[in-house]
């Protein structure tokens, strides 16, 4: 059956065809439901009544739909129309594997990378029990993401026995969804027989052995451009396969790791028994590889002339030294001179589009920083102070802050709902516990963690060899509503430092332990303990150092400065830090200096729009012409609204007053904007006409700060969330009448991020009642019902403007969609990932995003361009500059 564009499966019409094979036809569709792309693969009508066939089709959904990976294709739906089955999955754009290979052999480092993705994905894939079984370059995508393995469709859930028993089958299904070669001819044994087993061409039950056997066959194919076994005919093809071994890697290719060979023979073993046994031994073995530098990365005699040339030059640079001393002596009488202080900077790695702050380990010897390279990934980042050039660390992808162990030997960092840490040299990383919004953390000498997380989030510790991650500073600890964060651990391991950014930053110290906590006093950013006796911060926009007695527990002297334009946010975070033994390193960019853009639902930018420095929380007008926008003065730190023309792309501001002005909040007419204003002996909840005509009119006076978050479709109620001692409830606050605020939802647990359903009936919103912030939906006003929507954690939900859909995002920052019915009852789909946002906002208040009404666009507020690729400066000896003042 070939089905013509236009035609409709369900909301899917076809836009045209992609590629046929013998179970499968694949067409690019148009999702009219969530508008968006989508991959349709059909059942040939011809073979409908075929059970077996049906029921491996059904199968194919059943199997692609348990696996959850980002490197695996992800199934979106499965339908039938009238007698037509089919399955609807992410439209990969790219090129396959194939495509690839077809241009020339792959330099080792894409080699390494693609390896380890598909590899990772496989390892996924076994664990959940299912083997693919046509693992090869045209079921493999390369995308702006990653490799993507396709086409499960020859998987089978292991312990499943075959249909026939017979060791031959049914033809495969349709290559991946962009490629249009057919798969193996019809009746022939399931899997392509250049990638096959050798017990598989016997009609042995094929295992993840299977698996590992094409894994070789493509690494093989990766790195030399050619196949690994050939034959002009079937026959001599699997008399290839049974009987021959393939020339080694390094006669092909000289420059190919040493390491990649060995590692390809092992997966290519003719006995199951004698290869590789699991696609994990295969990762962790191509990350070792990868981490081997110059010595893994070139054949072994030029290994061995490179090292013979470096131990030749130390030998020259130790003599030399000597030398000099000697002459010094000798000729001079004096000794050498003192150190002094040296100052240079460290330009980011050309492959890296956005860059964190680095963090110099306690022995002064490397930087360890977050960076998201040229294809979207984001990792750590290791550069040795004496070497030219950082390197990625594997196994640390999407990682958030790293922070250091006290012996620099490792580095802690939350990442995937988890906290963990991996050693520098190499290795896979291991779970500490479980961290679904952890930040940024501390490690003391005696092995305790104390780690923070979003600014509704405690501090937790946790010992650094694993465990329950337990509170050590709550929100509310010393009677006030508070955000917590940056502890930073005292020499005895017992006390620590940590700031908190309500009702305006404030540094304490705790024990651990104890529940109560000594105030030190004002703070803008978060502090450094530095020996002997320091704390190094950030105040009016420059980097101080001030004497901390330890035992006291108090300041002494006067701040001294630092460096200069080295400025703190509004939560307390400021790019620099300093080594146990006098090295600084520090960035002069702005913590919130961020760019208003416009993304489509697959993360690409379509524009920026003009906007103020500090600008956060661009909230959308009803008529999707303007967008409100909060501004923090840079000089006085007060903030205010702006609003951004789209069509004009001019920036006006909109609030004059000299008291802060925040969270704008558009009326439903788009007419005017409600915000939350602290004027003194007059805070409360305000709304001002769109064109600055009239007075500005009070809704209601607030003594607490009020986060306004929605309001209804029909006029008549403000949601907006506050918080207390008692943590953070959601209010509602009728626009005429009374004007009496009431409280909607004060459970033992913290709730906000409150939105109503375009329909006014259901209203989402996040808790942390499971202990971790997940995305709920509650009936509304009558709170009888509720239903969870998240699955891995979340913030920050939306609706569409149809009802149909929800957005929120992931705790790692993905654009998350999730398929909503609200006939006859509420009924969430399965969530699925747009893209990766990278935005700014400040700590718990969670305003990251608009979204326009066809869910096409997205509003969201990146790191700006300066702050994409800062350049770190880095200061040896720094404290001999600090001693002269």
């Amino acid at each position: 059956m070939t089905l013509v564009p236009g035609t409709r499966l369900g909301p899917y019409a076809i836009v045209a065809p992609i590629g046929a094979g013998g179970m499968g036809e694949v067409y690019k569709a148009h999702d009219s439901r969530l508008g968006r792309d989508v991959a349709v693969k059909v059942l040939p009508r011809h073979l409908t009544e075929n059970a077996d066939v049906r029921a491996r089709f059904e199968r194919e959904a059943r199997t692609v739909s348990s696996l959850n990976h980002p490197h695996i294709c992800t199934l979106f739906d499965v339908g039938r129309e009238g007698d037509t089955d089919y399955l609807v999955m992410e439209l990969v754009e790219g090129e396959s594997l194939a495509e690839r290979i077809a241009k020339g052999p792959l330099p080792p480092e894409q080699v390494l990378k693609i390896g380890t993705e598909i590899t990772d994905a496989l390892d996924k894939a076994h664990r959940a029990g299912i083997i693919h079984r046509d693992l090869k370059p045209g079921n493999i995508m390369l995308s702006r993401t990653g490799a993507k393995l396709m086409d499960f469709g020859l998987a089978r859930a292991t312990g499943v026995v075959s249909g026939s028993g017979s060791g031959a089958s049914i033809t495969g299904l349709t290559q991946s969804p962009t490629v249009a070669q057919p798969l193996t001819a019809q009746g022939s044994l399931v899997g392509t027989f250049q990638y096959m087993a050798p017990e598989q061409l016997e009609g042995v039950e094929a295992d993840a052995r299977c698996d590992i056997w094409a894994l070789g066959c493509v690494l093989y194919e990766m790195a030399t451009g050619v196949r690994a076994f050939a034959g002009a005919t079937q026959a001599s093809l699997i008399s290839s396969i049974m009987k021959d071994q393939p020339r080694p890697i390094a006669e092909l290719q000289e420059l190919s790791p040493p390491g990649l060979d060995r590692l390809v023979r092992g997966c290519l073993e003719k006995d199951p028994e004698e290869r590789i046994q699991t696609a994990r031994d295969v990762r962790l073995h191509l990350r070792w590889i990868a981490e081997g530098g110059s010595q893994a990365g070139v054949p072994a005699p030029v290994a061995a002339r490179r090292r013979s040339r470096e131990r030749l030059a130390w030998i020259l640079v130790a003599a030399a030294g000597v030398a000099a001393a000697g002459l010094a002596i000798l000729h001079f009488g004096f000794p050498a001179p003192a150190p002094q202080t040296l100052r240079f900077e460290v330009t980011p790695a050309s492959s890296v589009q956005t860059q964190d702050s680095p963090r110099i380990s306690p022995d002064g010897r490397t930087l360890a920083y977050n960076a998201t390279d040229s294809t979207g990934t984001s990792r750590i980042w290791l550069r040795p102070l004496g070497a030219l050039v950082a390197q990625p660390l594997p196994g640390t992808e999407g990682a958030n802050r790293p922070f250091w162990s006290p012996d620099s030997r490792f580095l802690a960092f939350t990442g995937g709902g988890k906290l963990r840490k991996i050693s520098v040299t190499g290795g896979p990383p291991s779970v500490i516990c479980d961290a679904p919004t952890g930040a940024d953390g501390t490690w003391s000498r005696g092995g305790m963690i104390l780690f923070d997380g979003t600014g509704a989030d405690p501090i937790l510790r946790v010992p650094a060899s694993g465990g329950v991650a337990t509170p050590e500073v709550k929100t509310d600890s010393v009677g006030r509503a508070l955000q917590v964060g940056w502890p930073e651990f005292l020499p005895d391991g017992k006390h620590f430092l940590y700031l908190t950014v309500l009702p305006v930053p404030t540094l304490w110290v705790g024990t651990l332990g104890s529940k109560t906590a000594h105030e030190l006093g004002p703070c803008e950013s978060q502090v450094q303990f530095v020996p002997p006796g320091y704390l190094l911060f950030s105040r009016g926009g420059s980097l101080v150092i001030q004497r901390f007695d330890t035992g006291a527990l108090k300041f002494r002297g006067e701040p001294v400065p630092v460096a200069e334009q080295v400025g703190s946010s509004s939560v307390g975070s400021s790019d620099f830090r300093a080594s146990q033994n006098g090295v600084l390193v520090y960035s002069t960019r702005s913590a919130e200096a961020g760019e208003l853009v416009e993304l489509d639902r697959t993360g690409r930018l379509r524009r920026t729009l003009p906007s103020q420095p500090g600008g956060l929380m661009p909230t959308l007008s009803p008529d999707e012409h303007k967008i409100a926008m909060r501004v923090v003065n840079p000089q006085s730190r007060t903030r205010d609204i702006w609003i951004v023309d789209r069509a004009r792309e001019i920036s006006t501001r909109f609030t004059f007053d000299k008291d802060n002005e925040n969270y704008p909040l558009w009326s439903p007419d788009g007419r005017r904007i409600a915000y939350w204003s602290d004027a003194q002996g007059a805070s409360g909840i305000f709304a001002k006409q769109l064109t600055g005509s009239g007075e500005t009119e009070s809704l209601s006076p607030q003594a607490e700060e009020a986060v306004l978050k929605d309001w209804s479709r029909d006029g008549s109620t403000i949601v907006f969330d506050r918080s207390s001692a008692t943590g953070t409830d959601i209010w509602t606050l009728p626009v005429s009448g009374d004007h009496k605020p009431k409280v909607f939802l004060n459970g033992p647990y913290n709730e906000y991020d409150g939105h109503l359903s375009p329909d006014g009936r259901y209203l989402a919103y996040v808790s942390d009642e499971s202990g971790h912030d997940e995305i709920y939906v509650q009936t509304y006003p009558s709170r009888s019902d509720k239903w969870q929507v998240s699955n891995h954690g979340g913030n920050d939900p939306r609706w569409a403007a149809n009802g149909h859909e929800m957005y929120y995002l992931s705790p790692d920052q993905q654009m998350m969609s999730v398929p909503v019915k609200s006939e006859p009852a509420f009924d969430p789909g399965t969530p699925a990932a747009l893209f990766r946002a990278k935005v700014l906002s400040p700590a718990g208040q969670r305003m990251h995003y608009s979204v326009t009404a066809d869910g096409q666009t997205f509003i969201v507020i990146v790191p700006a361009a300066s702050r994409l690729l800062p350049t770190t400066t880095v200061v040896v000896n720094w404290m001999a500059e600090v001693a002269k003042r």
